[in-house]
C-alpha cells in the first residue's frame, strides 16, 4: 500500500528521452495495448483475454489506488509519448512496455533501476515482484539483471525480492 503522507512525483525523469509520469485518469490511447494478445498473456496469464474498456478502467482504478501508477513517456518528434505503465508499490511492480516497437531496448530496465531508486528514498529496505510467469523468460532476466532474486514459487511463475 502506499506510504501515508508521502507525495507521487508528477513526474521521475529518467533521462532526457525517457520519463515516467504520474497517472491522470486519461488512459484511452492505452486501450490499443491491452488489445495485443501477447502483451495481455505477459500481464494476466496464458488464458487471458483482451481487455474492454470496463477491465481497463478497474485495472488502473486497483493500480492507482495501490501504488505508484505511471505511465513510461519517450521523447518522440520533440514531444513524450507514452509506451508503457508501472506501478510501483512494497510487495509488486507490474511493468507493461504496451508499445511493442519498445520492447527488448532495455526500456523497461531503465524505469525499474528508477524505481529502486525511489524505494531507497521513501526507506524501504526490500521490494518485491509477486508474480513473473515461467514463460516470461525477458521479464525474469530484467528483474534478475537490477538485483532482484528468485524468492518463491507461485501457481505459475516465481516470486522476486530485491534488499536495497
Amino acid at each position: 500500500m502506499p506510504i501515508k503522507n508521502v507525495n507521487q512525483p508528477e513526474i521521475i525523469t529518467i533521462n532526457t528521452e525517457l520519463r515516467l509520469r504520474k497517472f491522470d485518469n486519461k488512459y484511452s490511447f492505452a486501450f490499443e495495448w491491452y488489445q495485443d494478445e501477447d502483451t495481455v498473456k505477459l500481464v494476466d496469464g496464458l488464458n487471458a483475454e483482451k481487455y474492454d474498456s470496463a477491465k481497463l478502467k478497474r485495472m488502473y482504478e486497483y493500480l492507482n489506488n495501490i501504488g505508484e501508477l505511471y505511465f513510461i513517456e519517450i521523447l518522440d518528434n520533440k514531444k513524450f509519448m507514452p509506451i508503457g505503465d508501472v506501478t510501483f508499490w512494497k510487495d509488486d511492480m507490474p511493468i507493461v512496455i504496451g508499445n511493442a516497437d519498445y520492447r527488448g531496448k532495455g526500456i523497461g530496465k531503465q524505469v525499474v533501476r528508477a524505481l529502486i531508486q525511489r524505494a531507497a528514498e521513501l526507506g524501504y529496505g526490500e521490494i518485491k515482484v509477486r508474480e513473473i510467469y515461467t514463460y516470461n523468460i525477458a521479464s525474469q532476466k530484467l528483474f534478475e539483471s537490477v538485483g532482484f532474486k528468485k524468492t518463491g514459487c507461485t501457481k505459475d511463475g516465481f516470486s522476486y525480492t530485491l534488499t536495497i
